[in-house]
């Protein structure tokens, strides 16, 4: 099977295929009894998403146990701050740290040389497409400026982002500023990751259901278009998901507006509105990740309506968002084998 005919980057040419290509958000994760071994081997998070051999390994193991039609890179959305030195650490229990940036700090940012500390990821990208199957799609990610720009306005996680928006409002020239040098380092890097071996690239903007209207425009829309506008300006062939989590009704231009081939869905976007945006070009997603824990009647049920309204265009089957760690590792085989069976 060559790179054309692999499933995921047929949906996103536009074709239609029953049953539809599936992958899972954070497929390679906590679920699953291997990766937590392999976890416990790696030392520390970084640790396991910059070394290759741990990072290919984990990779790989929902692609042996499930057979998804697409592997995605394993790293992490903050390795990007990490490539700008703002001493990102993964805190058990806490999640995700890092030094928090102010005004002063994003004028002093440098970028330069950061894909030398990238490196090890791109190696990873490398050997992946060697060792997955040839008719597995391979995706690379990045997260989207305003994501990964509010954990370094804040230092950390928050609930509703009021650090980041309060200072986007108070320094709105520094904020954009540092939206535009994520911009220009995520488009290198994707481009990084798509001449490593990458067939496509998924780009996460997790929060950018906090924002107002003007404010996603701003913050999310512009940024997003400009990483895709650079990336297709180097690799014209380049596939891009762009998966905005919360935007609700704002994803109804977001195609059109940031050049995405294909819009990521979270579960809370309603499926007539899904069949609407399916009519512009494909869509992926959208199970409630709880139906994958409740499992039963929840979970079939849950897939099957996404079955119903969106299988007969052109459709990639995911998650509304990752897997969680309480999912049983018995349910995404029902999940995988359901969806593998419709229209059959």
């Amino acid at each position: 099977m060559s790179a054309t005919e692999r499933k995921i980057l047929e949906v996103l040419s536009g074709k239609t295929i029953t049953p539809p290509p599936i992958w899972l958000m954070r497929q390679a994760g906590r679920y699953l009894p291997e990766y937590r071994e392999t976890r416990a081997r790696a030392g520390s998070f970084l640790d396991l998403c910059y070394t290759p051999d741990f990072a290919v390994e984990v990779t790989l193991q929902p692609i042996r146990r499930y057979g998804f039609d697409a592997a995605i890179l394993f790293s992490d959305i903050l390795v990007i701050p990490d490539a700008l030195q703002r001493n990102v650490r993964f805190t058990e229990g806490h999640g995700p740290q890092m030094d928090p940036i102010d005004a002063d700090g994003i004028r002093k940012l440098a970028s330069d040389g950061f894909m030398a500390h990238l490196e090890p990821v791109i190696e990873t990208v490398r050997r992946l497409r060697k060792e997955l199957p040839n008719e597995t799609t391979l995706l690379g990610f990045c997260g989207a400026p305003w994501t990964v720009a509010t954990y370094m306005i804040a230092g950390h996680g928050t609930p509703d982002q009021a650090p980041a928006r309060l200072f986007a409002y108070r320094h709105p020239e520094a904020f954009e500023y540092l939206l535009d040098v994520l911009s220009d380092m995520s488009a290198t890097y994707l481009v990084a990751q798509i001449d490593a071996g990458a067939d496509a690239v998924q780009i996460f903007d997790s929060w950018a259901g906090v924002l107002g209207e003007v404010e996603f425009e701003r913050y999310c829309t512009r940024p997003m278009a400009r990483i895709i506008a650079s990336v297709k300006a180097q690799r014209p062939a380049a596939k891009v998901i762009a998966f905005a989590k919360g935007a609700g009704y704002l994803l109804r231009d977001y195609r059109q507006k940031t050049g995405a081939d294909a819009i990521g869905l979270d579960w809370a976007v309603p499926l007539d509105f899904a069949v609407e945006l399916q009519k512009d070009g494909p869509v992926q997603g959208n199970l409630d990740p709880m139906r994958v824990v409740a499992g039963g009647r929840a979970l079939e049920e849950g897939i099957d309506r996404i079955l119903e309204k969106l299988g007969h265009g052109p459709l990639i089957f995911n998650l509304g968002h990752g897997i969680t760690p309480q999912a049983d590792p018995a349910h995404v085989t029902v999940l995988v084998d359901r969806v593998r069976s419709f229209g059959r």
